[in-house]
């Protein structure tokens, strides 16, 4: 039996222990000390904040034990910063990453992942314009794989999402994905409701994520220092390795919503500006109307600047009533209202429990599906959701309407070449002028898909 077919318990099951150090001792990887029968071993690559937070949640499952034993990332610096931090947290026995298990640099990914045995784990929280090429190599070594959003930056990229997660069903391997609220009780109670007719047939959808511009960091002294490595470090602001800044925070909203609805958008027209001076290649307002098969529309609304009304809520409308699926940053408090007016007159039902973290629950069901051996594979989703919020960025930035179809067929790639064959010595493919200003979208200008 191959032991990349072999459940990680019935490879632990047939083999023992003993077996499990010959095998790996056998590799030319920095060896990882057995230990109890059921621990599983983390592998994280990518040590900003949503590695950090991912991994700490991985480290806090209550469903059995879990250790961090390898760690890559592109920079150095995040790597020491982000190990330290997690030994200060966790301890050294439980983030067990000596030097030749900490990598950093293009090839990390492998090296860390490398240091796993089938079965284990790799948390994926890069850039997304890395994410394909490393869950194709976590799913090729037998890893099971939890990925961060978005889960690629243009269409060739989420294809391979998707093949990627068929792989995955094909090897029996989970693959959990960073769009947490699917695992908010709070919503999964008001979609219920919703699904089962309580505010009558969904006529319209609206989606809102305003609030001030995240960090652009300039170029630090004693860091490497070239145009590529910068706009890595600032990747939400340059679409070829982050999407969109956009996509990053709306892909919540946009697969949320559509969840509530029941389907995915057949075509797009949206609209985006800069009304103060940002970095990057994106715009800093954002709007899109999607529509679906049955007519029905999303509006979806994004700004990211500073000194404005912030706003981070979805809301669903019926031929009955209407519902809040969110309307804080900190908690969902969702609700239904008899009407469109959301008084407290007009109030039917709240969620009234207690909710739980999404964070930790998303941890939580997938590292149970690892132990019990049950179905876990959101990859397909995770595909969907970016092909639905690269419709938004396609028609933003075309000026055009554009269908789903369209959006999933693309062959645009936004790094030529493939992300595969990046180097130091890479160039961008957007570069700042005289001024240091990057080039933008100009809708009308031509297809941009």
């Amino acid at each position: 039996m191959s032991t990349v077919q072999t459940s990680r318990r019935h490879f632990l099951k047939t083999t023992g222990v003993t077996a499990f150090g010959t095998a790996l001792a056998a590799q030319a990887v920095p060896r990882v000390h057995a230990a109890e029968a059921n621990m599983i071993q983390i592998a994280l690559i990518g040590c900003g904040g949503r590695g950090n937070g991912a991994i700490r949640d991985a480290l806090n499952t209550k469903s059995g034990p879990t250790k961090l034993v390898a760690m890559g990332d592109v920079f150095e610096d995040r790597l020491i910063s982000s190990r330290n931090a997690l030994r200060d947290h966790f301890g050294e026995d439980r983030i067990d990453v000596p030097d030749d298990r900490a990598f950093h640099g293009f090839d990390c990914y492998k090296k860390a992942m490398d240091c796993l045995k089938p079965g284990d784990v790799a948390i994926l929280a890069t850039a997304p314009g890395f994410r394909p090429l490393h869950v194709e190599y976590a799913i090729e070594k037998g890893l099971h794989v939890f990925m961060e959003k978005p889960f690629a930056v243009d269409s060739p990229g989420t294809r391979r999402i998707a093949a990627a997660a068929k792989k995955a069903d094909e090897k029996n391997l989970k693959v959990g994905c960073g769009l947490m609220w699917r695992h908010c009780k709070a919503r999964q109670a008001v979609i219920e409701r919703i699904h089962n007719g309580e505010i009558g047939d969904v006529i319209h959808l609206r989606g809102f994520r305003m609030q001030g511009p995240g960090p652009y960091r300039g170029r630090p002294s004693g860091q490497i220092d070239n145009e590529l490595a910068h706009q890595i470090r600032n990747f939400h602001y340059f679409d070829w390795i982050g999407a969109n800044l956009f996509i990053d925070a709306c892909i919540h909203n946009i697969d949320t919503v559509c969840w509530a609805k029941g389907s995915w958008p057949v075509r797009a027209m949206g609209m985006g500006g800069r009304t103060d001076h940002v970095a990057g290649t994106g715009y800093d307002a954002y709007y899109t109307e999607y529509q679906f098969a049955d007519g029905t529309h999303l509006t979806s609304h994004g700004r990211f600047q500073n000194g404005c009304y912030a706003q981070y809520s979805d809301f669903v409308h019926g031929t009955k009533g209407s519902a809040v699926l969110m309307e804080s940053f900190a908690r969902a408090n969702t609700r239904i209202y008899k009407g469109h007016n959301m008084t407290e007159a007009n109030l039917t039902w709240r969620f009234s429990e207690p909710e739980p973290s999404p964070y930790q629950r998303e941890q939580d069901l997938f590292f149970e599906a690892i132990r019990n051996d049950t179905k876990h594979n959101e990859g397909y989703r995770a595909a969907d959701a970016n092909f639905a919020s690269l419709l938004s960025r396609a028609a933003m930035n075309s000026g055009q309407i554009v269908t789903w179809e369209q959006v999933v067929n693309s062959n645009v790639e936004l790094f030529p070449g493939g992300i595969e064959n990046i180097t130091w010595d890479s160039t961008p493919p957007v570069l700042p002028d005289e001024k240091g200003n990057y080039p933008i979208a100009i809708p009308g200008k031509g297809d941009v898909i």
